[in-house]
């Protein structure tokens, strides 16, 4: 059973069933995280920025022609780091790094932000990459991240699109089958309340959650816009290194 999330956009199909679905007008990603994402971050204006899982690196594009200092990318897919050096080739202020979060060491006091967009999820030992990104922030860093809600990942579907939500087994953490993009994918499930606990133990402040609200604005059919009401797709939670 794979568990490396990474590992899953090194299957070809797989990967090209994703890249088609993320350019799909309307996706949930563009209408619903990536603003409230952004929302979060505010100005990143001469921030030295890590990016955890930094997929195919267009969000790095956008971070850096908001005005951060420099910009580090971890990403542990090959197909998604070739595509991430791609989308980049023009800056210089980058790094790019292709390493799984798990196995990636961190330099001391080094970043002013770290951020990761629904890659932890995939991560079983989530104690231990806290205490990394603890330990790269700067006093005053800021540690910004997204992931599938936990009442998704509760009880993943199998197939299809989802017409109504069943929360299962929600407070007994692990590692969730999903039938996805064709293949059989594994989350680690685990409650709010375990990821504010995991923050706070590593040493952070937890200065704001988020439970994906849509905004009307967002979207071009009002029937998305109010299916996007019934259920919180993704959770993002806002901490600082005092």
């Amino acid at each position: 059973m794979v568990k490396d999330g990474s590992r899953y956009y090194d299957n070809n199909e797989f990967f090209k069933n994703y890249t088609d679905k993320r350019l799909l007008k309307g996706n949930p990603n563009d209408t619903i995280e990536k603003p409230i994402f952004l929302e979060m971050i505010g100005t990143c204006s001469k921030l030295h920025v890590l990016d955890l899982g930094c997929g195919n690196g267009d969000f790095g594009v956008e971070l850096l022609r908001s005005g951060c200092k420099s910009y580090t990318g971890i990403e542990g897919s090959e197909n998604m780091y070739l595509s991430a050096l791609e989308h980049l080739k023009e800056f210089n202020n980058l790094k790019f790094t292709h390493l799984t979060i798990e196995n990636w060491h961190p330099p001391k006091e080094h970043y002013d932000l770290v951020v990761s967009r629904l890659v932890l999820h995939y991560i079983e030992n989530i104690d231990d990459v806290f205490e990394k990104v603890y330990q790269a922030l700067t006093r005053g860093g800021r540690f910004i991240f997204s992931i599938e809600h936990p009442v998704i990942t509760s009880t993943l579907q199998k197939s299809g699109q989802r017409t109504n939500w069943l929360v299962d087994n929600y407070f007994s953490p692990g590692f969730r089958e999903q039938q996805w993009l064709g293949s059989n994918v594994y989350k680690y499930h685990r409650t709010i309340e375990n990821y504010f606990s995991s923050l706070q133990k590593a040493g952070f402040s937890i200065k704001s959650l988020r439970e994906s609200k849509p905004k009307r604005e967002n979207f071009e059919h009002p029937e998305t816009y109010k299916r996007r009401l019934r259920i919180p797709l993704f959770l993002f939670l806002s901490s600082t290194k005092e």
